[in-house]
């Protein structure tokens, strides 16, 4: 496999947020953070089948060399349509709006570090969101690996992804670890309510394509627990 070379952008991820937001993503989980709450509303998911666009989500469109550097926010993303895929909470309904990858994965847990991540971000109707963090490891094949195939170029055409079956992107148990956390992109927006579930794998063959359009990665630092609590919420 050949890789272009690109020109990465200097760019401190968090910067002062780091130091003035309290509730910042991602984190390093610890067992000494989570405590179990099988009492918790359960996370219901409701996923469908859609026809996706993957776009090469640009953060240097101002910049005249943009298509020839790497911001290190830049991803590939993947656009669902609206009603395709949605979760309840207590009643409220979260719509699945994208999922995109970052690597190597920007949660851990015990310290340890995956090749990549899916986060899939999903709004209430105020705008309220919820996103569902899938660590992805090297194993068989899945639907992921359908999903990135074909990789957007930057500066080019989305790739069309026919009909796929979203809730394969999930583990098939449910079972969440949740916190209270913030985009992991500028500009870090805290009061996102995260669920990180257990991994899914792909291929190495899809973890190296991704690596090769993102050669220095495209993730952020892990950011200070500040005493937050991880809850574990078991469910089949």
């Amino acid at each position: 496999m050949e890789c272009r070379a690109v020109t990465r952008f200097v760019f401190q991820l968090g910067g002062a947020f780091t130091m003035v937001l309290k509730h910042q993503s991602p984190i390093n989980v610890t067992l000494g953070s989570i405590r179990v709450d099988p009492a918790l509303p359960p996370l219901r998911v409701h996923y469908g089948r859609a026809d996706l666009e993957l776009t090469y989500r640009r953060r240097d469109a101002d910049k005249s060399n943009g298509c020839a550097t790497r911001h290190p926010e830049e991803t590939e993303e993947a656009e669902v349509p609206l009603g395709a895929a949605h979760v309840t909470l207590g009643g409220v309904r979260y719509d699945l709006r994208q999922f995109h990858f970052h690597t190597p994965a920007e949660h851990r847990f015990l310290g340890r570090v995956d090749p990549m991540e899916m986060h899939l971000v999903h709004e209430n109707a105020v705008g309220e969101r919820l996103a569902i963090g899938v660590p992805l490891r090297v194993g068989q094949r899945s639907t992921v690996d359908d999903v990135l195939a074909r990789l957007a170029p930057e500066c080019g055409p989305a790739v069309t992804v026919p009909d796929v079956d979203l809730a394969t992107l999930l583990p098939v148990r449910h079972t969440t670890l949740r916190y209270q956390g913030s985009l992991t992109t500028d500009p870090y927006t805290e009061g996102v309510r995260w669920f990180l579930m257990a991994g899914k794998t792909v291929t190495a063959a899809t973890v190296a394509r991704f690596r090769c359009l993102f050669a220095s990665g495209n993730s952020r630092p892990v950011q200070p627990l500040d005493g937050r609590t991880v809850v574990e919420v078991p469910q089949v």
